[in-house]
């Protein structure tokens, strides 16, 4: 009898040819961090409950017609087949406890799931382990009793022992569950779609990407105009490319603004990958609004190949809480590229991820290379499990870290005046030498503040005013609805800038402003923070409203940016709105604690943004909000882990009330939302990335019960013929409901 595992048009995909097609790629991917011996057997065993007469008789009765066929459903008896391969592994390698089968247990029970908890009373859905493996033994029974290879079943015990002890227990498992679904994943697409699998091939290796780059280098700084700035941006180019030879471990890059931080800190990756045989570079920076112009300064470097680059963002997976299935294992990406741009959120929710689309692309992670940009963005609410993981990667999975920004981190030891210890901290070799000279080097900018920071302005109306009087300004708002209600009272030509307006939307308009400041037209702008990290406009003036020090400081990047004025201005003033609840609240009233009007030129200086954030860790109560060490750490000596709950619980932005909507932004966007009804691909979901927008969950509902959204494929939703894109302001929502008195 042939024992399908998955089936399509007539044709079957063998199941032992499955079973050791995984088993054979996961211990591949897993021998990169020598667990090749756990990987092997997870592969062999994860789809043993496919043996069962119940679930042959279901997909052959599909004959592949049901493209789900294959994907679980723990209340459907039928397709119910992962515990069986976890309950044998149980069976085979000990006894529940510390048994040496939790492992392997953990990632077979999870491989469509996603990794369960160890025990119940978590705040996650799902079935925890030890309920699985005693609730299911005899569907693996049923499983045993077919006519299952010898080869398949008997295997070597493994015998190495996990990567970082008990604290990086959790990590090691999320590894060896990333070989095991992203090998399965790999074999069924070559399956279902052998066409995808050849284009998985790379053109290039990093030796060749580092040769393409000193040629654009070359060619840039010839081209370059002989001033102060560019001499001092090739100094720090020199000194990225020379720090790259020491080996590999943690570095802090810090280069303030204007300074050339983005391709100084790909010259460093590039050179230290040739010379350490890394495999791949990641670029994680902290706003989607400006991946695409970080991946388009890359596409220009490389321009020669255009099969280098992925970009990956947040937001084109469907709702967080759905259960895995066929359209969600078609928007996953295992980050098999050469040079992957892509979120901190995207980066740091998947190492604390459970389910198979997140966990799949961990094990690329190893030996690689990863830029983290503005770093001191990160919120300081998870700073310490990042902190552990970041250390986790480095010392036992060969990850060298750049931490880049313009601005000292807040990541050093932090230290309340009582002594208490608040952060860790991380160990950092800096890449710069003697970075606080350049702050005075590279300084373009004067603050101006208001006289006092606890009064807000008249109203909107004034600040419109004051605005009008400058040919080209800048102003950046805290809050979207902020932008919109400053926008209309602005002069006609002023331009709009928000999350509102989709990526293909944004670039258009950003790519408008830069002309227009290099062609010296008057131009006037309205944003929200969306611009005040990575995005290179060159203001004569910019306004800034209130925030942290750290925004304040990188929204001043946009100003005098090349350096041709004397100074530039930068005005702070306090809005006549609340500011933002939680952790933006905290940071405002450390900046109004930290700055004043006799140190208002020394805003950028060092020791006054140590200062800042000295102050901003003595205002947040934990920076392990979502209890991760309690939930992966505690118990991981019995290897009992709380995978799905610390998952449910981690966000670094608390955007699960929130909800992603593509847009029917230009042609473009219809024909591909067309064809996300009927034949959706992962091309497709990146091409979609450019049109998405994030809507609180009460604008959603809300346009979702007036036809303004709708669903259009299992967990995708687009705005409807009834909806309506503003061109100048981007998807027209509800504004914010009143406060409740």
């Amino acid at each position: 009898m042939k024992y399908v595992a998955h089936a399509r048009d007539g044709e079957i995909h063998q199941l032992e040819d499955h079973l050791r097609k995984v088993g054979g790629l996961a211990e591949t991917f897993a021998k990169e961090f020598d667990a090749g011996d756990w990987a092997y057997p997870a592969g062999l065993w994860h789809d043993i409950g496919k043996y069962r007469p119940a679930f042959q008789a279901y997909i052959r009765r599909g004959t592949g017609l049901d493209s789900e066929a294959h994907i679980e459903r723990e209340s459907n008896p039928q397709t119910n087949h992962a515990s069986s391969g976890a309950i044998y592994a149980q069976n085979q390698l000990g006894p529940l406890g510390r048994g040496r089968h939790l492992p392997i247990s953990y990632v077979i029970a999870g491989h469509h799931a996603g990794l369960p908890d160890y025990e119940g009373g978590g705040d996650a859905p799902g079935a925890p382990l030890v309920e699985v493996l005693e609730r299911d033994k005899a569907l693996e029974a049923e499983a045993l009793k077919e006519e299952i290879p010898k080869d398949i079943l008997n295997v070597s015990t493994p015998n190495t022992m996990c990567r970082g002890g008990v604290e990086g227990f959790h990590l090691w498992v999320r590894m060896l569950f990333s070989c095991l679904v992203d090998a399965d994943f790999l074999d069924t697409e070559s399956f279902y779609s052998p066409e995808k699998s050849k284009e998985r091939k790379q053109e290039h290796g990093l030796d060749e990407m580092l040769r393409y780059f000193n040629t654009h280098m070359e060619k840039l700084q010839k081209d370059a105009r002989t001033s102060s700035v560019n001499e001092i941006r090739a100094d720090l180019l020199g000194q990225c490319r020379e720090a790259a030879k020491s080996p590999p471990g943690i570095y802090s890059m810090t280069i303030p603004t204007g300074g050339g931080k983005t391709l100084s800190s790909l010259a460093f990756a590039l050179e230290h990958a040739v010379r350490y045989e890394k495999r791949r570079i990641i670029y994680a920076i902290p706003y989607t609004s400006i991946i695409e112009q970080t991946a388009n300064i890359f596409r220009d470097v490389f321009s020669s190949s255009s099969n280098l680059i992925l970009e990956h963002h947040s937001n084109i997976e469907p709702d967080k809480e759905s259960k895995e299935n066929h359209w969600s294992r078609l928007a996953t990406e295992n980050w098999d590229a050469r040079l992957v741009v892509t979120t901190t959120v995207q980066l740091f929710e998947s190492l604390f991820a459970a389910r198979t689309s997140r966990c799949r692309k961990l094990h690329n992670l190893v030996n690689s290379i990863i830029i983290l940009d503005e770093i001191q963005l990160l919120p300081v609410h998870c700073l310490d499990p990042i902190r552990q993981v970041i250390g986790l990667l480095s010392e036992h999975y060969g990850v060298t870290f750049v931490l880049s920004t313009a601005t000292p981190t807040g990541l050093s030891e932090q230290t309340s005046p009582f002594g208490k210890k608040l952060l860790k901290g991380l160990s950092c070799t800096e890449v710069i030498e003697n970075p606080k000279t350049y702050y005075k080097k590279l300084k373009r900018v004067h603050y101006e503040l208001p006289e006092d920071l606890s009064t807000s302005i008249p109203g909107w109306d004034h600040l419109a005013s004051e605005l009008a009087q400058h040919e080209s300004v800048l102003v950046v708002v805290n809050k979207r609805q902020d932008a919109k209600d400053l926008f209309a009272l602005m002069p006609e030509g002023t331009l709009h800038l928000s999350a509102l307006m989709c990526a293909a939307h944004r670039s258009k308009v950003i790519e408008g402003i830069r002309a227009r400041l290099k062609n010296g037209c008057p131009t006037r702008v309205v944003s929200t923070q969306l611009v005040e990290a990575g995005v290179d406009f060159d203001f004569p003036v910019v306004y800034r409203a209130l925030a942290g020090l750290d925004s304040i400081i990188q929204t001043a990047g946009r100003c005098n940016r090349e350096g041709k004025l004397g100074s530039g201005r930068v005005v702070v003033f306090v809005p006549p709105t609340k500011p933002p609840p939680g952790i933006i609240g905290k940071a405002i009233g450390s900046a109004i604690s930290t700055m004043t009007q006799n140190e208002a030129d020394k805003l950028d200086q060092p020791d006054v943004i140590e200062r800042y954030f000295s102050h901003l860790f003595q205002q947040v109560k934990t920076t392990d909000a979502n209890d991760m060490h309690r939930l992966l750490v505690s118990e991981a000596d019995e290897q009992r882990v709380q995978f799905r709950t610390a998952a449910h619980r981690f966000h670094l932005i608390d955007d699960r009330n929130s909800h992603t909507v593509y847009v029917r932004y230009d042609d473009h966007a219809e024909k591909l939302l067309d064809k996300l009804k009927y034949h959706p691909t992962r091309e497709l979901f990146r091409k979609l990335q450019r049109y998405s927008v994030t809507l609180y969950d009460y604008q959603f509902q809300k346009m979702h019960e007036q036809g303004a959204v709708e669903e259009i494929n299992t967990g995708y939703f687009a705005q409807s013929s009834m909806g309506e894109y503003d061109a100048t302001l981007g998807l027209q929502v509800q504004p914010n409901p009143p406060p409740i008195l």
